[in-house]
């Protein structure tokens, strides 16, 4: 038997009392044939395009400055990623509404506690995107050489792979589906290839040192693995979407476990190979991994050209789904006024003004990064989100322990709540490690995006108690 909550979910996030509603819901009471709900295939394909979306084309150059060890890192990170995804798929079974961590923490702990989800959540999704265009540029480069010549032409290169996703947004949530799917099938050609192929290639004088810092072990996992969490976040885009879903109870959760352990497998065994086909010396240098990886299978430069065009095509695939989930979790938040009245509007299945501000504001941080010169454009990008995507993975999961401790013990089968129990506490330690990895920059910088948000909600509370009162 399942566990019912001891509180009642947010009001103004209550299922819609039919399909006829659900679908006016959706597309924000226009209809159309641009919206659509998505199925499981979709639903599956959304989390394994955000998780493998471009950051796993870039980390293992990133993280090969630590050694091995890194590898290491990946195992533990795979199974506190499999843990969360088990977490948000409970969650999306009690709560099946658009917003995902926004509405549990929100049900659990109230306006505030929901307020820090969804504003940390969405500065995480326009942090990431402003990140993987900047991977982008290293693929775009392979193909066009002239893209690198210069700091401005890397940024506009970087510019238009933010807007390009955005406009397939903006045409409604059936071109977003479509590009999705298209997206995740040509992405696995070339990450199978290395993953697979690239093991008959491996030469394990390529692996380098197992520890390359001078830091502790623990010190080298915990800060391989605040890098490496870029490459999973995206577990939580079935529950974000749970709204555009069909039957969220029942395939927000499968949706999300089968394409975390998809993305999972694809992580580990693709890694593995680049480590074995790309000596450590050049690896740690490399703008292009894989093409590296593809060119030291076969030799010349064919090979690493078509994977940097499918590279491009995985990324282009994983900003129109994250350009989705940027945009919902505001538009949830809205709803409730919590976040400003625009962001409610929706067209097509879409919260268009989420999305119009979203590519707007990863675009100023791309251009302040690219103009100000700083060095290691990617990882510092990577790890301010690593600080701001564990207050919603934190809050969720304390969400679901709430909710087990408060769920009506005659309703509860015992040995489920056991297993959600010990499931729920391992993804709260583990978010709380990958803060601990993040580094004090990256941490002194996610805590100043946090606080700034504290007028915002001072501001919507005071409006939502006039309105009430």
């Amino acid at each position: 038997m399942s566990t019912t909550p001891a509180i009642a979910p947010p009001a103004t996030t209550t299922a819609p009392a039919s399909p006829a509603a659900e679908a006016r819901e959706t597309d924000g009471g226009s209809g159309g044939p641009h919206a659509r709900r998505f199925g499981l295939p979709i639903a599956t394909c959304l989390v394994m395009g955000n998780i493998i979306g471009g950051g796993i084309f870039l980390l293992p150059a990133s993280v090969a400055p630590f050694g091995t060890i890194s590898l290491v890192a990946f195992g533990i990170l795979t199974l506190g990623a499999i843990a969360l995804a088990l977490v948000f798929g409970r969650l999306a079974e009690r709560l099946p509404h658009t917003g995902g961590p926004y509405v549990y923490a929100r049900a659990a702990f109230g306006d505030f506690a929901g307020f820090l989800a969804a504003w940390t959540y969405w500065i995480t999704s326009w942090v990431s995107n402003a990140a993987l265009a900047v991977a982008a540029v290293g693929y775009l480069s392979v193909l066009f050489p002239a893209v690198a010549d210069h700091t401005w032409s890397m940024c506009l290169a970087a510019l238009a792979v933010q807007w390009l996703p955005a406009l397939a947004n903006l045409a409604g949530t059936r071109w977003v589906g479509t590009v999705q799917v298209v997206a995740t099938v040509l992405k696995f050609a070339p990450l199978l290839l290395v993953a697979v192929g690239g093991l008959f290639f491996f030469d394990p004088a390529n692996l380098g040192p197992f520890q390359a810092t001078g830091q502790s072990p623990v010190g080298a996992l915990s800060a391989s693995a605040a890098i490496l969490l870029f490459s999973y976040l995206g577990v939580e885009s079935a529950a974000v979407s749970a709204g555009e879903v069909r039957d969220p109870a029942r395939n927000v959760g499968r949706a999300t476990v089968l394409g975390t352990v998809g993305a999972a497998v694809v992580y580990l065994l693709g890694t593995l190979a680049v480590f074995g086909l790309v000596a450590h010396d050049r690896l740690v240098t490399s703008e292009a991994p894989f093409t590296d990886a593809v060119n030291a299978m076969f030799g010349g430069t064919w090979g690493g050209t078509v994977v940097a065009c499918a590279a491009v095509v995985s990324m282009l695939g994983a900003l129109n789904g994250w350009t989705l989930l940027s945009a919902q979790t505001p538009y949830a938040a809205a709803k409730d006024g919590l976040f400003p009245k625009a962001f409610e509007t929706k067209r097509r299945g879409v919260p268009v003004t989420g999305v119009v501000v979203t590519v707007l504001l990863a675009s100023a941080l791309t251009v302040y990064n690219y103009t100000a010169g700083s060095a290691g454009v990617f990882e510092s990008l990577v790890l301010i989100t690593t600080f701001t995507a564990t207050v919603p993975y934190l809050l969720s999961t304390a969400a679901q322990i709430h909710l087990l401790l408060t769920g009506r013990s005659e309703q509860v089968h015992r040995g489920r709540l056991v297993r959600d129990g010990v499931i729920a506490a391992l993804a709260f330690g583990f978010s709380m490690w990958l803060v601990a990895g993040a580094g004090y920059a990256a941490v002194y910088q996610g805590v100043l995006f946090l606080f700034a948000g504290v007028p915002v909600y001072a501001v919507m509370a005071a409006r939502k108690s006039r309105a009430t009162a």
